[in-house]
């Protein structure tokens, strides 16, 4: 069971993400850094929806499931594409260096902290 001190780190270092992805968009007169956000938002989604699909009653995980194995990959390429975009729009001069970086390390801090709240919340399944 996570505690008041837990969720009030994780927020503050979420509230550091997108004041780091903010300032690289405002500070550098360029918006497009703002995508970032919205790529790591979504990153989770597909990991959730398809792990819903999942049967928990299977104790033979060995097989794996395409479904899940669809969710898994679609996370990790929502996760890659939040790295590679600002690395993209850098390489062809459309945004500068400290807007990139900045970008970078606010949306992995933003990612990071929603993996942390679903691990810290996670409900155990009782059977």
């Amino acid at each position: 069971m996570a505690g008041i001190k837990t969720i009030i780190g994780l927020s503050f270092v979420l509230a550091i993400g997108f004041l780091l992805v903010i300032l690289s968009a405002a500070l550098f007169h360029n918006y497009l850094t703002l995508l970032v956000v919205a790529t790591y938002v979504i990153a989770p989604l597909p990991n959730w929806i398809c792990g819903r699909a999942a049967n928990p009653d299977d104790f033979m995980e060995s097989a794996g499931s395409g479904v899940v194995d669809f969710g898994r990959f679609l996370t990790g390429f929502f996760v890659v594409m939040g790295i590679a975009l600002p690395a993209l729009l850098y390489h062809s001069a459309t945004i500068q260096a400290g807007a990139a970086a900045m970008s970078v390390v606010g949306g992995l801090l933003i990612y990071g902290t929603i993996i942390s709240f679903t691990m810290f919340f996670q409900e155990d399944q009782e059977f």
